[in-house]
């Protein structure tokens, strides 16, 4: 799944600058409405994870935990991302598409 369409239109989506990653850049686009879909690495740690779900959930915001923290790192470039979001909703709309074609595919 490294390979995945996801984790490539993510990488576009950070060239095109509509990715916010970090734990608190991302906690504040979800209070403000901003962040439309919201990317957690499957293996961040227990309490990330946790505030992460509660506030997508609050918010009802998107949440994809499909790819360890080292794919999402590659994807976009950076290095130990564990938590990002997009605050584009065509691009968000794409990638939950995507998202959803690669889980019936397996």
């Amino acid at each position: 799944m490294n390979n995945s369409k996801v984790l490539s239109t993510l990488g576009l989506a950070h060239r095109a600058s509509l990715v916010i990653s970090g734990e608190d850049l991302v906690l504040e686009a979800i209070r403000s409405g901003r962040a439309k879909v919201v990317f957690l690495a499957s293996d961040a740690g227990a309490s990330t994870s946790k505030r992460i779900h509660d506030k997508t959930t609050f918010y009802q915001v998107p949440l994809l935990s499909l790819f360890p923290g080292e794919a999402l790192s590659h994807a976009v470039g950076k290095a130990n991302r564990k938590v990002m979001c997009i605050n584009d909703p065509k691009m968000a709309k794409l990638l939950l598409q995507t998202a959803n074609e690669e889980k019936e595919v397996k």
